[in-house]
């Protein structure tokens, strides 16, 4: 009688893919052929590189909104436009963006260097980062620690200014002083060859009419700058006289500035009445106002003297204690200048090797 075979229990895995069955015709033969990986992985590079470059491309172009720490950005990379902040519209703006949040990116400038731990200029957006800074200082609230801002790269610091002056002229209407200030300015930090040139680059989208009446506010600016507390409130029509008067006799610009010194204003209505009477004495063939002790109010604890709110920038004048002042110096360099620190630094990518010989160089020679 034959002997009967036993047999063996079916294998649950047999038809199951195995790490061992590698044969083209065998079960195990189910994951993808190699030509294909090999197509879905230059696709996933192909997609990552593209994706790359359109990012690069946003973000050269300034289109890319980044969030930037606020106590990272310099706002004295450029001499500001504004004189003076309304309070009421500082809390209106805060308020809003306490509600909202911040609906509009600023502009601002990636730094060559990182110069007391500012990593980017400030170009536009400066009431917008004054009132983020304010929030996250009462309310320690990390969602107004940093700050939305489009990084661009103007090729020029004249059009880093154009930048600025247009953001403000689109949001909040500058005054005739302001303008002038700001052209003023950028023409003695060297953006501007002339005065000339600076008005008509700044304004350039600005009636003839209009760059003429910013012009003759130039007169003032440089009369006055040091000396009025509220050059934003001065009247047009004022302003205009007063910068005729000024052509016609400089001996008539040194006698208002002396008046406001030796008359400090406590309003702006003060001062406009002030410069009013000067200019009414002046037109008639007088000597203007008697601006001696006995027409001055002298200080007292209900009325203190008041400094000028209008300071100028310039290195050579006296800078608060920590202020930084940071300017263009150079093609690709801009200087930053902390005169309590007894600091000058050099940022940008001008600063190279030849830079520093040619510094080397000349603190010698300076120091003959």
């Amino acid at each position: 009688m034959a002997k009967r075979k036993r047999l063996s229990p079916a294998q649950n895995s047999y038809l199951s893919p195995s790490a061992g069955r590698t044969g083209l015709g065998g079960p195990g033969a189910l994951s993808s052929p190699p030509i294909a990986q090999v197509a879905s992985e230059a696709a996933a590079e192909g997609a990552l590189q593209e994706l790359t470059s359109v990012l690069e491309n946003a973000r050269a172009k300034g289109l890319l909104v980044e969030e930037i720490p606020v106590d990272a950005i310099d706002e004295t990379h450029l001499v500001r436009d504004r004189l003076e902040q309304d309070e009421e519209e500082m809390a209106a703006l805060a308020g809003s963006l306490r509600a909202r949040g911040q609906q509009t990116p600023i502009e601002v400038v990636a730094l060559g260097g990182h110069a007391a731990g500012k990593t980017h200029g400030l170009i536009s957006g400066w009431r917008r980062l004054t009132a983020m800074r304010r929030l996250y200082a009462q309310t320690n609230d990390p969602a107004f620690a940093t700050i939305k801002a489009l990084v661009i790269q103007p090729e020029s610091a004249e059009e880093a200014y154009v930048a600025m002056v247009e953001e403000n002229e689109i949001r909040v209407n500058l005054s005739h002083y302001e303008r002038a200030r700001i052209a003023v300015r950028a023409l003695r930090e060297g953006v501007y060859t002339s005065q000339k040139y600076a008005l008509q680059s700044l304004f350039a989208n600005a009636t003839r009419a209009k760059r003429s009446k910013i012009g003759s506010f130039v007169t003032l600016v440089e009369a006055l700058d040091s000396e009025l507390r509220f050059p934003t409130a001065i009247r047009e029509k004022l302003g205009l006289g007063l910068a005729r008067a000024f052509a016609q006799s400089p001996d008539f610009a040194r006698e208002v500035a002396q008046a406001l010194r030796d008359r400090p204003c406590a309003d702006a209505e003060e001062e406009q009445a002030l410069l009013s009477e000067l200019l009414a004495a002046h037109e008639a063939g007088g000597t203007g106002v008697d601006s001696g002790a006995d027409t001055a109010p002298a200080p007292t604890a209900d009325r203190p003297a008041l400094t000028p709110r209008v300071r100028s920038l310039d290195p050579a004048d006296q800078i608060g204690e920590g202020e930084r002042v940071s300017m263009p110096a150079g093609a690709g360099v801009y200087l930053g200048f902390t005169p309590s620190h007894q600091r000058i630094e050099l940022t940008g990518p001008g600063v190279d090797t030849a830079l520093m010989a040619d510094l080397k160089a000349w603190l010698r020679q300076r120091g003959r």
